[in-house]
């Protein structure tokens, strides 16, 4: 039982593997149920015995998604140069699949749940990241705000595919930015 248990949940797995990676390539809605289970290796039929339908697929892509975006943005409370390697690594791996969702908001609902689910997300990871600098803020909402802007997606792309700063440029003018509304740290 439990080796058929580990099996499906195997199968369930590489179905969202596939989705997500699917996802990172093309617009949402050009990605159909066929796509998926080639990418798979399974077939549309397992795909719906696993999800039920499409949307119920793309429903459990988005706590999959963020459970593995939040993995990826752990970064070290307090610590501003860690938090912007850990945020740039991050948008390298995820920042054009983030932007291909920020292009569909406004014409897909479930991306545009996603979307705002995102930008809570964002929030809550500056609020965890930066505490002890929030916490010695004299508007300590004026400062979240600026930190949520100084590394937020936009942030990312206008620097690196807008400006073309190299990665290492990119983080160091990032960093720059946090510094000036946090004060030096190293």
């Amino acid at each position: 039982m439990r080796a058929r248990a580990d099996s499906v949940e195997r199968t369930r797995t590489q179905i969202l593997e596939a989705a997500f990676s699917l996802g990172e390539e093309r617009l949402t809605f050009a990605i159909g149920l066929a796509d998926v289970a080639e990418r798979a290796g399974v077939t549309v039929r397992t795909v719906l015995r696993h999800f039920g339908s499409r949307e119920g697929l793309f429903d459990a892509l988005t706590d999959f998604a963020r459970q593995r975006i939040s993995e990826e943005r752990e970064a070290p409370v307090g610590d501003s140069r860690a938090a912007v390697r850990i945020i740039v690594a991050h948008y390298e791996q995820r920042g054009d699949f983030v932007m291909r969702s920020l292009e569909q908001e406004s014409v897909d609902e479930r991306i545009a749940a996603q979307v705002e689910k995102g930008r809570r997300m964002h929030r809550g990871w500056v609020r965890t990241v930066f505490a002890p600098q929030l916490e010695r803020a004299e508007d300590a909402k004026a400062l979240e705000d600026l930190l949520v802007v100084a590394t937020d997606i936009y942030t990312w792309k206008l620097l690196r595919r807008d400006a073309g700063h190299s990665r290492a440029r990119t983080e160091e003018r990032m960093y720059t930015l946090i510094s000036r509304l946090v004060g030096k740290e190293d």
